[in-house]
This record gives C-alpha cells, sequence and structure tokens, in this order.
C-alpha cells in the first residue's frame, strides 16, 4: 500500500533510542508498526501492517531469534555489517512468507499468546519520539549557536575596545602635538619670530 514517510530514517531513529537491557517494543508510524525484539545484545526489527497485529510478529521474530543463534550462535556480536546476509537472507524469506500466508502461523501465535502475554510489548507513537528527538536536536543546536555567537560578540567587543583604545591615544597625541605646535607659535609671535632674552 502507498505509504508515506522514510521507513530507512525511521528505522534508524527508532535503533537510536533502543534500551540495552532485553526488551519488547512496538513503535507506530503511519500504518505499519516497527516490532522490536533486543536479546543478548542484538536486535531483531520487523515492520508490518497493522492487520497483523502484535503476537504473529513477535512469534516470528522470536523464531527468527532461535533461528539465529543456533544457526551463528555468538559470532553475531562481533561480525560486520551485512556479512551474514547471503546466507541467512533465505531463512527470512521463508519464515516471512510462512507467516504472512499460513493459517498455522496465526493459531501458533495466539497459542503462544495465551503463555507469554504481551503486557510487556509498550506501543508509542513513532511521530512523537521524532518530535521529541527533533525538538531536542533542535534545543542544542540553538544552544550551540547562542554560545558561538557569544563567544563571537565577546571577541568583537575586546577587538572594538581595543581598537577605541587605539584611537584614544591617537587623538590623544595629535591634540597634544598641536598644542605644542601653536605655544611655539605663541612664544615665537611674542619675541618677535626671535629666540627670547636676545636683544
Amino acid at each position: 500500500p502507498a505509504t508515506s514517510g522514510n521507513f530507512t530514517t525511521v528505522t534508524r531513529r527508532i535503533l537510536e533510542k533502543l534500551p540495552a537491557q532485553d526488551s519488547r517494543m512496538s513503535y507506530v508510524y503511519d500504518r505499519h508498526l516497527f516490532h522490536i525484539s533486543v536479546a543478548d545484545g542484538l536486535v531483531y526489527l520487523c515492520m508490518a501492517d497493522e492487520e497483523f497485529g502484535r503476537q504473529i510478529p513477535f512469534t516470528f521474530l522470536e523464531d527468527i531469534r532461535n533461528r539465529f543463534v543456533s544457526t551463528y550462535q555468538d559470532r553475531g556480536k562481533t561480525a560486520l555489517a551485512f556479512a551474514m546476509n547471503e546466507d541467512f537472507s533465505r531463512v527470512l524469506q521463508k519464515q516471512m512468507e510462512y507467516y504472512s500466508s499460513n493459517p498455522n502461523a496465526d493459531r501458533m501465535s495466539k497459542v503462544k499468546g495465551q503463555v507469554d502475554e504481551v503486557k510487556t510489548v509498550m506501543v508509542q507513537n513513532i511521530e512523537k519520539v521524532l518530535e521529541r528527538g527533533e525538538r531536542i536536536e533542535l534545543l542544542v543546536d540553538r544552544t550551540e549557536n547562542l554560545n558561538q555567537q557569544s563567544m563571537k560578540f565577546k571577541k568583537q567587543s575586546t577587538q572594538l575596545q581595543r581598537a577605541m583604545w587605539w584611537k584614544n591615544v591617537k587623538m590623544m597625541a595629535i591634540f597634544a602635538g598641536i598644542i605644542i605646535i601653536l605655544i611655539i607659535i605663541i612664544a615665537a609671535a611674542a619675541c618677535g619670530g626671535l629666540p627670547c632674552g636676545k636683544k
């Protein structure tokens, strides 16, 4: 279906806000839900339409986690990005098709939902999270700009003070020179243009 927004950006922002401890949560964005399971330092995430609810996606994520751990053990914690895509993408594709179309997946998820209640799943509106994050970043940017402007103003004030001080010194020197010249002219005129004391 047609949707609005950039899912890559949304996913990146969600991952930035995840807690370090093991947890499960869902974020709402447009008509989709981002379901996240954090376990043993690894993050498992899937995006599904609202009609899937939360039980099927979390059953899918747990299935994927079990398959991933049984295949790679602890190598997933130190692997390079996308290092296991080629091998594990086939498993992901197969399980996505199963949980998307097989009615047994729905029955299995309902049984699991009764055993493992989904009360721990927190649903938050991703738009509010993004808005709050943008406001925080905007506040930080404005604070940094104010600090920079303050430092710039202080530097300009110091330079202006020095320039004014030198200007005053130059003006005083000019006035002193003019006064000395006037005194010499007056003294010369009083003495008839000759040094005083000579007849």
